[in-house]
């Protein structure tokens, strides 16, 4: 059985966390919502992650906060995590909840509005589905090179599913400066304190 962590600890104090898997996706959320200040964007994921207790420790936050980002990349080992590198995005957990909520329930007979789970048995399980549900189904066609295809019919059949299953882009090209300052943000996100 997996042992999943439950706090943080930060030069001997240990936070408890808000494992909740919904939590971890608002995080998720704020982490990519570049209206908001990259300030307004940490605070809010302490917030949400050791509530009360995180942001009245103002002398923690940024130790919290890289752990914030271990926790939420499922990383508990120290090796460099792949939540902050720069990669084509082929999924959305807001935009693809429906093809998770639905895949869930036919993979695992679990009905994610009902159910609480830690986030990492939750991001476990959606990364163990098979290659049948909608979600995987729908990655698949995402990913796919159609430039191999030579008969245009074919060619055609395939552009219509990307273009029914893209991702709607949530921003606009950012300015070199906002580029800088959100690899800084993400520099300074690398690190941090323990997760148990």
């Amino acid at each position: 059985m997996n042992k999943y962590p439950k706090f943080a600890e930060i030069k001997g104090k240990r936070y408890k966390i808000n494992t909740d898997y919904r939590v971890a996706l608002k995080c998720n959320g704020i982490i990519n919502d570049k209206s908001i200040s990259d300030e307004e964007r940490s605070l809010a994921i302490i917030y949400l992650l050791f509530s009360d207790e995180g942001l009245n420790n103002i002398n923690d936050w940024e130790r919290l906060l890289k752990v914030a980002v271990k926790f939420l990349s499922c990383n508990n080992n120290g090796n460099e995590n792949n939540y902050n590198k720069k990669e084509e995005v082929n999924m959305d957990y807001q935009q693809d909840w429906s093809y998770i909520r639905t895949s869930f329930f036919s993979e695992y007979n679990i009905d994610l509005d009902t159910v609480e789970m830690h986030w990492w048995r939750f991001y476990e399980l959606l990364c163990g589905m098979s290659e049948k549900c909608i979600f995987n189904r729908v990655m698949f066609i995402r990913d796919f090179d159609i430039s191999q295809i030579k008969d245009s019919v074919e060619k055609e059949k395939w552009i219509r599913q990307k273009k029914a299953v893209a991702l709607k882009q949530k921003e606009t090209e950012k300015t070199a400066e906002e580029k800088r300052l959100d690899d800084l943000f993400e520099q300074q996100l690398r690190g941090g304190g323990n997760i148990e």
